[in-house]
């Protein structure tokens, strides 16, 4: 066993090289050129999104003849998490990451970042930045990474299928979207086996099922953190867990393949009535031509909602390749790429002359479900900045994994990654 894990690793540490190795000679051949090149690793999804990154990141090449960024799509968040971590103790990271915030602690242990203050202090973008982005910037005094654009979670939803089952009215607490769900559960064909669900849920132990789940965390009045250390044994987490756990036994909720609930293919098709998701799905959905709608997430004790969206983090290279990728920063934050983005692809802009620009304001008004996210964006709260996060993430999403699946209780699946978390933080 222990010679296969070596194998595992050393493949893995060869595919790495494989691919950081991939460009190097085009690289030489720029910097004789007198061009700096940066690689820019990424997950955007779904693919259409990164079509539209890609446009704008060609227009950037093109008005900055001396700079060349190379954006090159990683996998998903979960699966780019081994690349990164590798790539950073060999000292081959890429120029820029995009990359959840809560990757910053891990980052900064390592010595990898580039800090942004002085540069960000001495930038007029800095006063166009929504402060509600700060926090999930900052960390022991120092700002180690930009929002690229933000987002939250909500319901997405099918209106042609409520008018079918004589739903009028939306849900707004968790008792009306168990009800919900079950109207909308329906055996369409009469073979006497549900074939529409009344909703999706997002199923595994990635960063994405904890995200979408978080929000009912935190309306239950619950939290990860006590202290500054992992408390997942509350009530609140506990009776979100329990949530889910009941839609999946009353047979309302179909489960997601594992680490795929980003993916919406059963709510286009009709086999799914309600899902969770955010607005970056607008582009997607708008291809397909099917109705749909948004309503915030149902409330048990308080609103909530949770900041999504990614950070980009610049590492430590040469001092050229850091100038670089502050000038491409300041372009990633700038009203022009914020409001283009946003345009296209239904993710909430940073910058606040984007949000206040005509050509958003006209968009929002054309696309009326964007509202649910910008009011939701009045509670959301960051996750935790914390270093040991991935390990929290991971625990909880262990736990939501346990209780939807049926294999222990929300209250003894969430004891059991307490415990194991306890063995890390200490007590």
């Amino acid at each position: 066993m222990i010679f296969t894990r070596n194998l595992y690793k050393a493949i893995a540490l060869l595919l790495l090289c494989l691919f950081l190795a991939t460009g190097c000679s085009n690289s030489d051949r720029l910097e004789q050129q007198g061009v700096t090149k940066i690689t820019f690793w990424h997950g955007i999804n779904p693919p259409e999104n990164r079509d539209i990154f890609q446009e704008l990141v060609a227009k950037f090449n093109q008005d900055n003849p001396r700079i060349e960024v190379e954006a090159l799509y990683v996998g998903q968040p979960d699966a780019q998490l081994p690349k990164i971590l590798a790539a950073t103790v060999s000292g081959q990271p890429p120029d820029i990451l995009w990359y959840v915030a809560q990757i910053t602690g891990k980052l900064n242990q390592l010595g990898a970042l580039f800090p942004l203050e002085n540069w960000l202090d001495n930038s007029a973008i800095k006063s166009e930045i929504d402060p509600a982005m700060f926090d999930s910037m900052e960390l022991d005094g120092h700002i180690l990474s930009i929002p690229f654009a933000t987002n939250n979670a909500a319901v997405f939803y099918r209106p042609s299928l409520f008018a079918q089952a004589g739903i009028e009215d939306i849900p707004k607490n968790w008792d009306e979207l168990k009800a919900t769900a079950q109207k909308l559960t329906q055996d369409t064909n009469n073979d006497r086996r549900v074939d529409r669900h009344g909703i999706f849920l997002s199923l595994g132990k990635g960063e994405w099922t904890v995200f979408t789940w978080l929000p009912f965390i935190y309306s239950a009045g619950g939290d990860l953190l006590k202290n500054g250390k992992p408390n997942l044994v509350n009530d609140g987490a506990i009776a979100a867990l329990q949530l889910g756990a009941d839609l999946v036994q009353d047979g309302v909720a179909i489960l997601s393949p594992p680490e795929r609930g980003y993916e919406i293919d059963r709510f286009i098709e009709g086999k799914a009535a309600m899902q969770i998701t955010g607005p970056w799905t607008l582009a997607q959905l708008k291809s397909t031509n099917i109705d749909y709608g948004v309503f915030p997430i149902p409330v048990d004790k308080q609103p909530a909602a949770v900041i999504g969206g990614e950070n980009l983090f610049v590492f430590k290279t040469t001092p050229e390749r850091q100038q670089a990728s502050l000038k491409f920063l300041e372009y990633i934050l700038s009203e022009e790429f914020q409001t283009s983005w946003a345009l296209a692809t239904g993710y909430l802009p940073v910058n606040l002359k984007s949000q206040q620009s005509p050509g958003y304001q006209e968009f929002v008004a054309e696309n009326p479900v964007i509202n649910v996210f910008l009011e939701q964006m009045q509670w959301a709260k960051s996750r935790p900045i914390i270093p040991q996060y991935t390990r929290v993430s991971e625990n909880l999403g262990r736990a939501i994994e346990a209780s939807l699946l049926g294999k222990q209780t929300p209250s003894e699946a969430l004891k059991r990654s307490q415990q194991r978390l306890e063995l890390v933080f200490g007590n």
